[in-house]
């Protein structure tokens, strides 16, 4: 059986359509031992394999969720999810990142999603973060992370604490304890120790420069 209800919310300055979609476990067998953050005489509403939504503004898709298997907390307004995928899109509709993680956890009022285990983003320009656990913030369009976190950007390593981007990772910063590794022009490496500010990523296509 399949569920497809539409639900839309308001944004400052936008309209934001939701489309959901489950694929029902056979019986919605109820487990509580599926969420672990949840308390243990709580069930869920519902379970599901194959989960997936999708987030739309203007008509724009900005990024879809995929899942193995997902638990509904309507009481709680959660959806825990286990082996996540989100895809995130760029202003041209065009698929820019992809997030992927062993677990997560989806605000069904607000739509933000936290993500833990294992957590990858990959560019389709080939910048990649990795971590512990990290935050997408819906309204803002901005993934934060209070873990440790490491980018690897076109052979350049970054890593630090207190990380937030855009989810393409065009636009991120460190706030603290941040070092850098960089490939110089002629084939060395500069290190940037915590408490040395750390080089700006290079542009898309652009070689290292002297120094660098």
């Amino acid at each position: 059986m399949v569920l497809s209800p539409a639900r839309t919310h308001a944004r400052p300055h936008a309209l934001t359509g939701v489309v959901l979609a489950l694929v029902l476990l056979a019986g919605c067998d109820r487990r509580s031992s599926f969420d672990s953050n949840a308390p243990s005489a709580e069930l869920p509403d519902q379970e599901a394999s194959d989960f997936n939504m999708s987030e739309t503004d203007r008509g724009r898709v900005e990024w879809k969720l995929y899942a193995q298997h997902a638990s509904v907390y309507n009481a709680r307004n959660v959806v825990v999810a286990r082996g996540v995928r989100v895809d995130f899109f760029d202003e041209k509709g065009a698929r820019s990142s992809t997030l992927t993680s062993r677990e997560g956890e989806l605000n069904q009022v607000r739509h933000d999603m936290s993500v833990r285990g294992d957590v990858v983003v990959q560019t389709t320009d080939g910048v990649r973060l990795t971590t512990q656990s990290l935050r997408f913030m819906n309204d803002s369009q901005k993934i934060v992370s209070d873990e440790f976190v490491r980018i690897d950007r076109h052979g350049d390593v970054l890593t630090g604490y207190g990380f937030e981007s855009d989810p393409n990772l065009q636009h991120y910063e460190f706030k603290r304890e941040v070092r850098a590794t960089v490939h110089t022009a002629s084939g060395g490496l500069l290190e940037a120790k915590p408490g040395t500010p750390a080089p700006p990523p290079r542009p898309q296509g652009a070689k290292p420069g002297p120094g660098r």
